[in-house]
């Protein structure tokens, strides 16, 4: 006889097909990570992207299924753990990073140690205090914004080898503190969508999809960029408009 779970708690299962989406994900961090050691750095980009791709969709068909569990959430953190952290970090470093000798792999080591830290905060507030919104950078958006610059440079500078640029050095070093930071990044999985405008977001989606069809290394690492900095203008943003405490006036009283 099975034990029950509490009701607030999904159950201990194995579901089949949110649980393969999830390995293939993790298959495609593998790939990535012997791409880069081939030296393959535009297929190990490419691929981390795939990864992300399935990471989005295995939760959305796991809720529209009914087939949530705690295996499944557990696997899927373990899989993003090497797609999103040991696979972009290994990537960063061969691709951009060795250069700079031990300065090098310590930055590669840092960005997987915030995605561990990241990936660890996250499924203890999930439990605690569920919220639309993500504290701190999601670490398949960071991946991506790794795995954007490395198509971008391809695409633009018509280079398939190493790169030697300080601001890669500090790209690493960002991602890794807004990783472990507390700004707010929007979350898209919960949008409460009028009904009188979905046709309009249907309009917007169909126009921005053909916009990232056009160039995609150079408009898929333009949206990773808004995205990253997003939740530092957000965070500006509440720091200028927040409320200064009105000050006491003393009235003058008779001696």
């Amino acid at each position: 006889m099975e034990s029950t779970l509490p009701t607030n708690q999904p159950p201990n299962r194995f579901y089949v097909v949110p649980c393969m989406l999830t390995i293939c994900s993790l298959f495609s961090g593998f790939y990535s990570m012997i791409s880069s050691i081939n030296g393959h750095f535009f297929a190990a980009a490419v691929a981390i992207l795939v990864a992300a791709v399935f990471d989005g969709l295995d939760g959305r068909v796991a809720r529209m299924t009914g087939s949530t569990s705690t295996f499944g959430m557990e696997l899927d953190s373990l899989c993003d753990m090497v797609a999103f952290g040991v696979a972009p970090g290994l990537l960063a470093y061969l691709w951009a990073l060795t250069p700079y000798g031990r300065y090098g792999w310590l930055a590669a080591f840092l960005y997987v140690a915030a995605t561990s830290l990241r990936l660890a905060r996250f499924n203890s507030q999930t439990v605690a205090s569920p919220s639309h919104d993500f504290t701190g950078l999601p670490c398949p958006a960071a991946a991506g914004m790794i795995a954007t610059a490395v198509m971008f440079s391809s695409h633009v500078f018509k280079t398939t080898d190493t790169v030697q640029h300080i601001t890669l050095l500090l790209l690493v070093y960002l991602l890794s503190y807004l990783m472990v930071s507390t700004h707010r990044y929007l979350s898209f999985k919960h949008m409460d969508i009028a009904k009188e405008k979905r046709f309009q977001l249907i309009v917007g989606l169909i126009l921005l999809l053909i916009l990232l069809a056009s160039e995609p290394p150079i408009t898929l690492f333009g949206a990773s960029l808004l995205y990253i900095f997003s939740g530092l203008f957000m965070a500006a943003k509440n720091r200028l408009t927040r409320k200064k405490p009105k000050p006491i006036v003393q009235e003058n009283l008779p001696h």
